[in-house]
């Protein structure tokens, strides 16, 4: 059966970072999304799209917005419990809480309950595509695989492991850590081939791997090419420091990843806020993609983040919640934080809302590799959309009623914008909510 979604159309199929002059904003105030068979059919204005399609079932949101899905690109699925803890920069962070936290995960009945709320929480905010830092046991990480295929979401995780600086409780060995993930690799990554469940090799940071586990993470990802690489870099000046010392053979944190052959175009880092000109060339040859992640920034204490840089660069961005380092599931708040962050940094990059909203849906896509099959609201994509409307007596409401263009409207919703205002999730034309 067809579907034919009536409401106002927001998305960026091309890349506004590439765009001279004319907004890359694609929008229709009153637009349509046909739905069949899980992908989009068409999009644009309704009148147009109607009559292409004239036996499509109606569903009329005339105060809605459709979006594509949102991309988170950095998020821990055993963090969420830990939300909220104020006071600690990251390595008194992680030691006083999230460690502690991350080691409940033993108990499978507790990780089947976070995987689970996890999961169902940022579907609630309009995510259907995440690369999620996994959990350090093997049961916890086959469930969270087992509850995201149950929902359908687009989830790129895998086994943390970490054998040094970090509690005995989440500890592994290099061999543990080789078996225990070519057994989760060869039981999920695209599994059935199906595309919407694929395996990362997760390092926790260089911090907590030996070189001999290092070593491992590279012979998997020689043995298994199509998978990605995910862990975290140059996140605090502490952190970047410990490495130095922790590798003194190093040119830099980057380098503890290099010489095992894991920075390449399937590499995701989370963070990179403190950075060398140097390290950005060697990330942009590779073709690796970061995920900024400016709420957990700020929040831990980290740093401001140097868009423009990595944008000269041409070093591929997606945003990050960074939950429970961050502050929510909202890739509408994190993007409201990357807007402010620029703003404060002295040669900040001044993003816009198209910029904003590409980066939290297509590019987000791209640089998880993704853009072929999601992202923007073009013929043939996954059918992951999100119905986003402002409750009538809210602020955002009486916001929207004043913007006089669609820039405007969508500056609107990042602002102001949040989980209460997400109406509807389609996950592969599948309403989720």
């Amino acid at each position: 059966m067809q579907k034919l979604l009536r409401a106002h159309i927001l998305h960026t199929p091309d890349n506004p970072f590439e765009t001279e002059g004319n907004s890359a904003l694609v929008s229709h105030v009153d637009g349509a999304v046909v739905i069949e068979k899980g992908l989009i059919q068409a999009s644009g204005e309704y009148e147009v799209v109607r009559k292409q399609f004239p036996d499509a079932v109606v569903e009329h949101h005339p105060k809605a917005f459709i979006m594509p899905g949102f991309v988170d690109c950095h998020v821990h699925y055993p963090q969420i419990a830990v939300l909220g803890s104020m006071g600690m920069e990251l390595l008194d962070w992680l030691e006083l809480r999230t460690f502690p936290e991350e080691s409940r995960l033993s108990d499978a009945t507790y990780a089947k309950q976070t995987a689970k709320t996890f999961l169902r929480t940022m579907l609630c905010n309009g995510t259907t595509t995440a690369m999620v830092f996994g959990a350090h046991f093997l049961e916890a990480q086959n469930i969270l695989f087992e509850e995201a295929q149950s929902l359908g979401l687009n989830i790129i995780s895998g086994l943390v492991t970490s054998d040094q600086n970090i509690p005995d409780s989440l500890k592994t060995t290099p061999e543990k850590a080789y078996s225990e993930n070519k057994s989760l690799i060869e039981k999920w990554h695209r599994k059935d081939g199906k595309d919407n469940l694929r395996y990362a090799v997760m390092p926790r940071f260089s911090v907590t791997c030996s070189d001999a586990l290092l070593e491992v993470c590279g012979t998997l990802m020689q043995e298994y090419p199509d998978v990605y690489f995910h862990t975290h870099i140059n996140e605090n000046p502490s952190e970047i420091a410990f490495v130095k010392e922790l590798f003194p053979w190093a040119e830099d944190y980057l380098g503890t990843y290099e010489r095992y052959n894991l920075i390449g175009k399937r590499s995701v880092l989370a963070h990179n806020v403190h950075v060398s000109d140097n390290a950005l060339n060697r990330l942009a040859r590779a073709e690796a993609a970061i995920a900024h992640c400016p709420s957990s920034n700020m929040f831990i204490g980290s740093g401001l983040f140097d868009m423009r840089r990595h944008l000269d660069h041409k070093v591929r961005l997606g945003l990050g919640t960074d939950v429970g380092g961050g502050t929510g599931f909202s890739l509408f708040k994190e993007g409201l934080m990357a807007y402010q962050m620029q703003m404060l940094n002295q040669d900040g990059y001044r993003l816009n809302s198209s910029e904003l909203l590409y980066l939290a849906t297509k590019g987000g896509a791209e640089a998880l590799g993704l853009d072929e099959q999601l992202g923007d609201l073009t013929v043939g994509k996954r059918a992951d959309l999100v119905l986003v409307e402002a409750p009538e007596t809210s602020t955002l409401s009486q916001a929207l009623k004043h913007s006089p263009n669609e820039e405007a409207a969508l500056s609107s919703l990042f602002t102001l914008a949040r989980e209460d205002c997400v109406k509807e999730v389609y996950v592969a034309g599948e309403a989720s909510l």
